[in-house]
């Protein structure tokens, strides 16, 4: 009869604990080391790792894509003014299919004189799932070409598998996510997957994306498309990037960058009051701007503030706005009290 060994439970958990441990790296390590820096597909836009592109449908999306995508694969610029450094590019795209690419690239680039040597950009048109073989089909692209550097995902759904039971749409989302984002870390290559956003409206931008927030937490990077009164925008927030919004232009299929949203903004409601001043027949209020632009009351009146100290516009009388071309409505041109000229205090009835 074999005898039966007593191991004390405290020695037993012992045991059992050992073979997990933490891999530690000491911080002074970290600090010794020089780390490559961000390696940028659009810079300021779009680095390495994992970003979503999401917006409403029929917005361009899969437009913007496409420019970012010739722009890598050819060295271009990226939405008429980033220069990108040339690598090469792998499109999936699961809903359009060659027919539509051709004409999309003509539409781009009339005649084949115009048209980029785009030899480093290829398509897909079939793709498995997320969980079924597409990371091998995807490290298989990667091995055969010289440069890896962009990967677009057109569109996420289309790959993304349905949840495992049990689950919380956050949990799935962020599961489905993961494997993805870990190869795009692993080899500084940067996957762009476009996606939906939801109806209504959202107080953070990230919040707008269609589905749980599991998407834009695993993501590095999040773009979001929009289009409102006030033009077409580029929010882009992450972890390697700078917060931002920008204004975009979209002209028969070509996307063009115009600057910071806030800045392109003012500029277009000051062109708005300037219109307005100009047309006026007479002196006119901050109440009478807001209704002849259509801009919220508080806009104008912190507008016509900066705008007279800039020398923009005149007041004239109590209350009274004039375009400074207009100097049939000034009363006494030439002889405009200082304060007033340089737009002090705050704006009147």
């Amino acid at each position: 009869m074999n005898d039966i060994v007593s191991i004390p439970i405290a020695e037993y958990e012992r045991g059992r604990r050992s073979s997990a441990r933490f891999v530690r790296t000491n911080t002074n390590a970290i600090m010794a080391t020089e780390y490559p820096p961000i390696r940028w597909v659009v810079e300021n836009y779009v680095p390495e790792g994992l970003s979503i592109l999401a917006g409403r449908q029929k917005l361009g999306k899969t437009w913007l894509a496409l420019d970012w995508a010739i722009a890598v694969a050819s060295g271009g610029a990226a939405m008429g003014s980033i220069f990108c450094e040339v690598g090469d590019v792998l499109y999936i795209d699961l809903e359009n299919g060659p027919r539509r690419i051709q004409g999309r690239i003509n539409m781009l680039f009339p005649g084949e004189r115009n048209r980029p040597d785009l030899s480093r950009l290829d398509w897909v048109n079939e793709a498995p799932d997320l969980n079924k073989g597409f990371i091998p089909a995807l490290d298989d692209w990667r091995i055969s070409v010289s440069d890896p550097r962009l990967v677009v995902i057109d569109v996420l759904q289309r790959i993304k598998p349905a949840g495992k039971a049990g689950q919380t749409s956050y949990e799935s989302d962020y599961d489905a996510m993961s494997a993805l984002q870990r190869w795009a870390t692993e080899h500084r290559v940067g996957v762009l997957c476009l996606h939906h956003t939801r109806k209504g409206g959202a107080d953070d931008p990230l919040e707008a994306l269609s589905g749980s927030n599991g998407l834009s937490a695993c993501a590095d990077t999040t773009l979001l498309l929009d289009r409102d009164g006030n033009g077409i925008t580029l929010y882009v927030r992450g972890r390697d990037v700078e917060e931002k919004e920008s204004a975009l232009n979209f002209l028969s299929g070509a996307w063009n960058l115009i600057g910071e949203a806030a800045e392109v903004r003012r500029t277009d409601e000051r062109s708005r009051i300037l219109s307005a001043l100009l047309t006026a027949d007479a002196p006119i209020s901050p109440r009478e701007i807001a209704v002849a632009t259509g801009m919220p009351r508080n806009n104008v009146d912190q507008l016509l503030f900066k705008m007279g100290k800039a020398g923009e516009l005149q007041k004239s009388g109590r209350g009274g706005y004039v375009h400074p071309d207009r100097r049939d409505l000034i009363k006494n041109p030439d002889k405009i009290d200082k304060k007033v000229r340089l737009g002090w205090g705050e704006p009147d009835e």
